[in-house]
């Protein structure tokens, strides 16, 4: 989460409650850009699965979220407004390995006190991806997959759309796979690159992420789902990590298309308050 050029400028002239609300701002709005450019799943998850395209075989994704958040501190209120929507192709380069590619366009609105003091909107970084699954119990429908990635610098930092710098991704992919339901764990790492010397400064390079995500097939079209995960705190002066429960529903309007809703809440005050998410899936 960054912030126009032309406020960082004038970062070292405000007062304390000033450059706090400042720092908060641009905290704010690098969640919203790195939440759109995390590890692609299967929508609305946040956990990915293990599961590959095949040899030849494509898709393509459009998801949208509209988050808000709720800060206050001392007598200063901050509610930040801003979504993304995101497209990502994947194809199958063999039965086992896939390549992913996705584009963010991300919008957001901070006000203070009621007053609106930041109002951007552009595309993002561009994330490129590999999902490899090296693993497989077919007997008992347990797989393995690993997911290197890396994120391109094609947003505009100084508006709070992108890092400015390439930063890497790496996560590790457990799937159960039953009759009645599915399920799915992952552990990532990421590390994270800012060109902005300010939020260079107040944040966490090294990021931790872990999480956990079930599929119940509630009908032989419609499965409902949910996510729950924690990741390390990208603020340095925050000591508690954010954490978020998921909710939704997957419904196959045909073999080869999926709709899909769902919403995301935080589970303590370092994550974004409600995330609400949509998007379509289509094979070929």
């Amino acid at each position: 989460m960054s912030v126009d050029s032309t406020i960082l400028i004038f970062m070292l002239s405000l007062t304390t409650t000033q450059h706090v609300a400042m720092k908060k701002t641009i905290i704010l709005a690098s969640a919203l850009m790195l939440c759109s450019t995390q590890a692609f799943t299967a929508m609305p998850l946040q956990t990915d699965d293990t599961s590959t395209q095949g040899k030849g075989h494509s898709q393509i994704e459009i998801g949208v979220e509209a988050a808000q958040d709720k800060e206050t501190e001392g007598e200063v209120s901050y509610k930040l407004t801003g979504g993304a929507i995101t497209t990502t192709f994947t194809y199958g380069l063999t039965n086992d390995i896939d390549l992913v590619a996705g584009l963010p366009w991300e919008w957001y609105t901070e006000k203070e006190n009621g007053l609106k003091v930041a109002d951007e909107s552009g595309y993002g970084d561009l994330a490129l991806q590999i999902k490899w699954r090296f693993y497989e119990m077919p007997d008992t429908g347990f797989s393995l997959a690993l997911k290197p990635g890396l994120t391109l610098p094609t947003g505009d930092d100084d508006k709070g759309l992108g890092t400015g710098k390439v930063s890497g991704d790496v996560t590790l992919i457990a799937t159960r796979e039953a009759e009645l339901a599915s399920y799915h764990f992952n552990l990532g790492y990421s590390r994270n690159e800012y060109k902005l010397d300010e939020l260079s400064e107040t944040s966490r390079k090294n990021i931790w992420h872990a999480s956990l995500a079930a599929e119940l097939n509630v009908t032989d079209k419609l499965r409902a789902v949910g996510d729950i995960g924690i990741e390390t705190n990208s603020d340095k002066d925050a000591d508690t990590n954010p954490a978020y429960i998921l909710g939704g529903l997957i419904y196959a309007v045909s073999d080869y298309t999926d709709l899909d809703i769902g919403i995301r809440s935080g589970l303590n005050d370092a994550e974004t308050d409600t995330t609400l998410l949509a998007g379509a899936t289509i094979r070929f």
